[in-house]
């Protein structure tokens, strides 16, 4: 149990999954207005609670106003106004291309909300789902609060938040639900994805991994800096054939966003808690590169750069998650394109290039669940575009469109007219030779050689 954040019983868990189940019975969750009316009042939530979700983040691991602001809660508003603006777009039955003796069979796939658990809530909501949210043990602060948003502006009766920790979280999934979307490590992901199985609940994953970044040599190295830096990419190394001159824009760009330094810099986050400070120290300290400041009594880790890093350094045995910048040498885009396919599939593949035919052979010749060419993160900044991992990155899409598909069952219908049975007649037996000419007509069908 937290000191901070309050755990849901355990015994609570199966009554809470019971409940939302008959909420969902009860056919609440498939009107329109009502989901609606939900996706507003999480938006209103984003916008009302900000300074309380900016509070309860900093007092977590000292994240930066700014980055809550921009890059979490006005995301929450415009993706959950959107899914709302959408929802009848997107629930609409589907009409496909069949032919035309099929037309007035009324082929359609319906959108079928299934309950499910977990997040994106925007995507749930909008799907006419009832949900569990399960937010980290490792933020207390911003999960007791989402505890009580939830509850404050949001329907009970359709959306609950269980907090805890391993107990909790092996409850939760003991039990059977329709789908489970998980952002975590690949490590918990298995766990996630086993206990799933068990009960062939479907799952979407989204995972990290190690994101590499090619920097081309003809590229300009400055903006290039600056701009990785910026992100503070969670990634494997920047791949790079002039990395000192990569190294003389990443000192330029430091100083001008840092002028005294990131330790103290209220535009500088810390480290989420002492586990993961300590890991990032460790691997630090086993790399070649030089040390960084550190601040252990505040989980503070400035932003460094790790020259001269080969494929066996200890930053790229795992997933970073902190401002660790390891640089691998390559002598051409092959060597790269190599580099990047010897290890598991990226979450994204950064690219800084203007050459048309390294942005191609990226696209062709390497797998990631996304790429972006020319900066970091900013892939997240268009909605519209789908965004999952592949392989060891994850699987399921999500953001607006695809989120509301990931928590909907495609659901198939025919209504065939008792004026088709003329037609339909030859199937049955006694089957006469025309039976088979017509039925099986695929049989005499010219296949090119």
């Amino acid at each position: 149990m937290s000191d901070i954040l309050t755990y849901t019983p355990v015994e609570e868990i199966p009554k809470i999954r019971d409940d939302l189940r008959a909420t969902f019975k009860t056919g609440v969750t498939r009107s329109f207005e009502w989901r609606k009316r939900q996706l507003y009042q999480l938006a209103r939530m984003a916008q009302n609670e900000a300074e309380a979700v900016c509070d309860a983040m900093t007092r977590d691991f000292g994240k930066p106003r700014f980055e809550v602001i921009v890059a979490e809660l006005s995301a929450v508003v415009r993706i959950a106004l959107k899914s709302a603006e959408k929802l009848e777009e997107w629930a609409r039955p589907e009409q496909p291309d069949v032919p035309d003796s099929q037309r007035n069979w009324k082929p359609t796939p319906w959108n079928y909300p299934v309950i499910l658990s977990l997040q994106p809530l925007v995507g749930a909501i909008a799907a006419g789902c009832c949900a569990v949210l399960k937010p980290s043990e490792n933020v207390p602060h911003l999960s007791e609060l989402l505890a009580k948003l939830i509850s404050k502006y949001l329907d009970t009766s359709a959306y609950r938040v269980i907090n805890g920790a391993i107990p909790e979280i092996t409850k939760i999934l003991e039990l059977q639900w329709d789908h489970i979307f998980y952002t975590g490590n690949g490590r918990i992901a298995r766990i996630v994805a086993t206990a799933a199985a068990k009960h062939l609940t479907p799952c979407s994953l989204e995972l990290g991994g190690k994101s590499p970044v090619v920097v081309d040599a003809a590229y300009d190295m400055e903006l290039a800096a600056k701009r990785i830096l910026w992100g503070k990419c969670n990634n494997a190394g920047q791949i790079c054939k002039k990395q000192d001159e990569l190294v003389r824009g990443f000192e330029k760009a430091y100083k001008a966003f840092f002028p005294n330094g990131a330790l103290d810099d209220a535009d500088y986050g810390g480290i989420v808690n002492d586990f993961h400070f300590k890991r990032l120290s460790t691997m630090l300290d086993r790399s070649q590169g030089e040390k960084a400041g550190r601040d252990p009594a505040r989980r503070r880790l400035e932003p460094v750069i790790v020259k001269g890093v080969d494929g066996n350094d200890s930053l790229l045995e795992e997933e970073i998650f902190g401002p660790l910048l390891p640089i691998v040498a390559v002598d051409s885009l092959d060597e790269a394109i190599d580099f990047i396919n010897a290890r598991p599939h990226p979450l994204v593949l950064y690219a800084f290039t203007e050459d048309p035919n390294v942005k191609e052979r990226l696209i062709n010749e390497t797998q990631s669940g996304g790429i972006a060419f020319n900066d970091t993160f900013q892939q997240l900044a268009v909605a519209d575009l789908p965004f999952s991992g592949i392989g060891e990155s994850g699987y399921g899409y999500q953001f607006l469109r695809y989120s509301f598909e990931a928590f909907t069952h495609l659901r198939s219908s025919v209504d065939i007219p008792k004026g088709e049975e003329s037609r339909l007649s030859l199937r049955y037996p006694p089957h006469k030779p025309e039976a088979y000419q017509v039925l099986g007509s695929a049989m005499n069908i010219r296949i090119p050689e």
